[in-house]
């Protein structure tokens, strides 16, 4: 459930309608495609983080796989995207809010929900676990009750809606309008989806039985998003024209509580908008604690502030806690700037930073394998299946997808602020190291 609570959040709610905007009803063939690119990266991380539980997970992995070079841009770049994406999640939030309130200034919510997560982070890690659930519970009760009342809006219709059929998915330009480019393109927003599955292996060292839960969740997860993502944005593409949905490209409602609102269903429109505003809340609160345990592994290893790895009595590391937390000041100070853009511009930055930890996890998982067979080791009880044929695949992929945001006007400025990131750690490191000489 964690892990889902990571995973579904506004790619899917908000973003979405980014990817619809290049792909149109083609999306849901991008959604399917990227499903099979999360797969291969949950049951690598699953692959190597049964043999290696700890705190850190694929950072630590990566620093023993790649190098200290590796692990230390694995964790500070993981740990900087997610930072950004809190900072997303809330002001999407803030964005749902003025559903409710169209005058509300963005910033004003922004700045309430980042207290109200920072406070549940704050506490122990069970309040956490607790909460999380249920947020993530909602979100998945929310989909599929979503997906019902869709298949009913769609063959027999809802009480003041007539039913749409599936004409949607073929008029305004055909199922393909934009053709194989607008479909790969949209493969840069569907991918942002999936990102936040890789919080399954993060939580490898607090779990009692990592070997036995974390590929199962990995696995179960994986499948299941895929299940939710494809269905629930059929049912969006099917309702709905999604030359409606696509917004001009511009993010200012959730294209499932339009569909609610095109279908003359208010009441079910106010109760969407509930469920994706508590979807980005909980989104931003997993990864809050996600980018806080990357912190203190860092700290363990002297690549960060001795000072971010103490805990707490209750075993919080709060100080790590309070770094992360900028994201959430950033969101408000850019929700206040400009909230039009304020979305779009974490969101570009976040997406360049998830694409190239994906290629370094991948590459880990590589050098993994290569390595314990070099040291005649076992393997690891459990493989990713057809690797390593599978995962160069998805590395070619991945690649490839991060060199199209350059052909998309509104992304573009991710790689002006991620080229000189990767140049700034990698001198960093270099600093670093000369003081470090701790081992993982």
């Amino acid at each position: 459930m964690i892990g889902l609570g990571g995973a579904i959040g506004t790619g899917l709610f908000l973003g979405s309608s980014l990817a619809i905007s290049q792909a149109g009803p083609a999306t849901i063939v991008a959604y399917i495609i990227c499903a099979g690119v999360a797969l291969v990266i949950g049951w690598s991380l699953a692959e190597m983080v049964v043999v290696h539980p700890e705190a850190g997970a694929f950072g630590v992995i990566a620093h023993r796989y790649l190098g200290p070079w590796g692990g230390f841009v694995v964790r500070w770049t993981y740990w900087t995207i997610q930072v950004i994406a809190i900072g997303g999640e809330v002001i999407a939030a803030g964005i749902y809010v003025q559903f409710w309130w169209p005058s509300l200034p963005l910033w004003l919510p922004v700045t309430v929900f980042s207290a109200v997560v920072l406070g549940v982070n704050t506490a122990a890690v069970k309040m956490f676990g607790e909460v999380e659930y249920w947020f993530a519970m909602i979100k998945v009760v929310a989909i599929i009750v979503f997906t019902l009342l869709g298949v009913l809006l769609v063959t027999v219709g809802l009480p003041g809606a007539e039913a749409t059929g599936v004409s949607n998915l073929t008029a305004h330009d055909g199922f393909l309008p934009n053709g194989m480019s607008g479909l790969f393109l949209a493969m840069v927003f569907v991918l942002f989806s999936y990102i936040g599955t890789e919080v399954v292996s993060v939580t490898a060292a607090e779990s009692e039985n990592p070997v036995r839960d974390i590929p199962r969740a990995a696995r179960r997860m994986v499948t299941r998003l895929a299940l939710f993502y494809v269905l629930a944005i059929a049912i969006v593409l099917t309702v709905v024209p999604w030359t409606t949905t696509a917004q001009g490209g511009a993010v200012t409602e959730s294209p499932f509580v339009s569909v609610f609102s095109a279908a003359g269903i208010p009441a079910a429109a106010t109760v969407m908008n509930f469920v994706v505003l508590t979807a980005a809340l909980s989104s931003a609160n997993t990864n809050l604690y996600l980018t806080t345990r990357m912190m203190h592994s860092l700290a363990a290893n002297r690549y960060a502030p001795a000072w971010t790895g103490r805990l707490s009595a209750a075993g919080v590391p709060r100080n790590a806690l309070a770094l992360s937390a900028l994201g959430l000041a950033l969101a408000a100070v850019v929700s206040a700037a400009s909230e039009s853009e304020a979305y779009l511009a974490l969101f570009g930055v976040s997406v360049f930073g998830a694409l190239v930890v994906w290629l370094l996890i991948l590459l880990t998982h590589h050098a993994f394998r290569r390595t314990r067979a070099a040291q005649g080791l076992p393997p690891s009880p459990v493989r990713l299946w057809g690797a390593p044929v599978t995962s160069g695949l998805v590395v070619l992929f991945l690649a490839a997808v991060l060199v199209s945001t350059l052909f998309i006007e509104s992304l573009r400025p991710a790689w002006w602020a991620g080229v000189p990131f990767f140049v700034i750690v990698s001198l960093a490191y270099a600093v670093v190291s000369r003081r470090s000489t701790s081992p993982v």
